[in-house]
């Protein structure tokens, strides 16, 4: 099966994620002269329609919908305002996932988020609000106004997804029902007013089609790839844990997930659509705890490294970018060898007190001691959750505003160059792809495929948040 595939990645201050899209086998010649099959770099501007510095909602709703968007949103236009139910209808706009399910494709969504966050919901949802996760977070008037929350539009929007994994279980459960994993732990509890179980909705819905549900590592690699059509994996209450804390028996790896998703969803002729999502890149950086977040990209690392495996450059177009960046810095003079967790070789010549080479613009690292700066020669700063050395104290750092790099490999990729708006990155992909409104370049006046302009059969976008989320 030829294949064509699209990651999306953060580097060491973005967030990121990785589609894929296939075609039908007829008619298809594998990309093989420079200009076909090529690997470039690009940077793309990540503001929101609203504001210079975007949140992961706006930026998703960009890079998966086509169209910039205010902060906060998710899958509707600028025209929708923030929080306000009534500005949703007439404002919806739809995704590259949406565009390949159409065309046949078989698609699915890998993240290490909940799996209705803001970079996964942006592929399914129409929402003013990015933390209506369950009808439990939003307000009266908004569900009386007709508005759904994000959890219940994950199955109802685009209700045959072939591949969701992530956490989140405690979204789709009645309020109060004990989560499966952790009973006695109140937090973790289910979260819906209207009393829907929405998992065992899609598992009675999905039973006569070879669906299966899954709640943990173990239960995932019991299944056959071969023999699964359909596959909800849901693995914790909320976010997966970072994989520095993963608990390897029960929790898999970003990797592992994209493995496993690929296999599913590659069976079908006409090709698929996935969208990867390292998240919690971003969740470290704002926690102030780059190794965290360090250790996060590394992994995400891994996941391009094994869906490159299961792919290939001459018909797979591969994008890495992120969705925006983060006031994470790396400097100091630091001499090679130097531990990236470190300190610089120097002192400051201001108060004589070392610092680390990794430091953040702003964010919870900020520490004074006695009314001055924290000696950090005094504290493990190399220990997992250490929060690095900030400028301007904030309970949560944030994110940057500078344009993020695009990396892509494969057919057409050569159209991801120069600096471009975010919001052009899913019309590449669908372009390439042959999905979408615009396939006029997909065949000759004959009808016959176009040797000059040929859908690859298969597309990918693996979406990653890596080192400066």
């Amino acid at each position: 099966m030829n294949m064509s595939a699209v990651i999306q990645t953060e580097t060491l201050q973005m967030s990121g994620f990785l589609h894929f899209i296939t075609h039908p086998n007829q008619g298809l010649r594998r990309w093989k002269s420079a200009e076909e099959t090529t690997k470039n770099n690009m940077l793309t501007s990540t503001y929101n329609t609203n504001a210079q510095v975007p949140d992961s909602a706006g930026t998703a709703t960009a890079y998966l919908c086509g169209v910039k968007a205010n902060e906060g949103t998710v899958g509707v236009s600028a025209a929708a305002v923030k929080s306000q139910c009534n500005t949703t209808r007439g404002n919806e706009v739809t995704s590259i996932l949406k565009w390949a399910k159409d065309a046949g494709k078989s698609v699915g969504i890998v993240t290490t988020t909940r799996v209705n966050h803001a970079t996964p919901s942006a592929a399914y949802a129409h929402c003013v609000d990015r933390d209506w996760y369950s009808d439990g977070d939003m307000p009266a008037e908004a569900l009386q106004s007709g508005c759904k929350d994000i959890a219940r539009q994950l199955f109802e929007n685009i209700p045959d997804i072939d591949v969701i994994m992530g956490g989140g279980r405690r979204n789709m459960y009645p309020r109060n029902t004990p989560d499966v994993e952790y009973p006695g732990d109140k937090k973790h509890n289910g979260t819906r007013k209207d009393g829907r179980n929405l998992v065992g909705e899609w598992t009675d819905r999905m039973k006569d089609k070879r669906g299966y549900y899954v709640w943990n590592r173990k239960d995932l690699f019991s299944l056959n790839p071969n023999n699964v059509d359909y596959l909800l994996g849901l693995f914790e209450p909320a976010d997966l844990p970072y994989e520095l804390e993963r608990n390897k028996e029960t929790d898999p790896s970003l990797t592992e997930m994209v493995d496993v998703a690929i296999k599913i969803l590659r069976k079908n002729e006409r090709g698929f659509y996935l969208l990867v999502e390292g998240g919690r890149i971003d969740h470290g950086h704002h926690d102030g705890k780059a190794k965290q977040a360090l250790h996060e990209a590394v992994e995400m690392d891994r996941a391009i490294t094994r869906a490159g495996l299961l792919t290939s450059i001459y018909d797979t177009l591969t994008v890495v970018t992120a969705d925006h960046s983060h006031v994470f810095s790396f400097g100091g003079y630091t001499h090679r060898g130097n531990s990236i967790f470190g300190l610089a070789p120097i002192m400051s010549d201001i108060d004589q007190k070392p610092f680390t080479s990794i430091l953040y613009g702003n964010g919870p690292g900020f520490k004074f001691v006695n009314g001055a700066r924290e000696n950090v020669s005094t504290v493990d700063y190399e220990q997992n959750n250490y929060q690095a050395q900030a400028a301007v104290p904030l309970s949560m750092e944030t994110h940057g505003g500078e344009d993020v790099a695009i990396f892509s490999k494969g057919p057409l990729a050569h159209l991801l160059h120069g600096v471009q708006e975010q919001h052009y990155i899913p019309h590449v992909m669908a372009y390439a792809a042959c999905i979408g409104q615009n396939k006029g370049h997909c065949h000759t006046n004959s009808g016959s495929p176009s040797l000059s302009h040929i859908s690859p059969t298969l597309a990918l976008l693996l979406s990653i948040k890596w080192l400066l989320c």
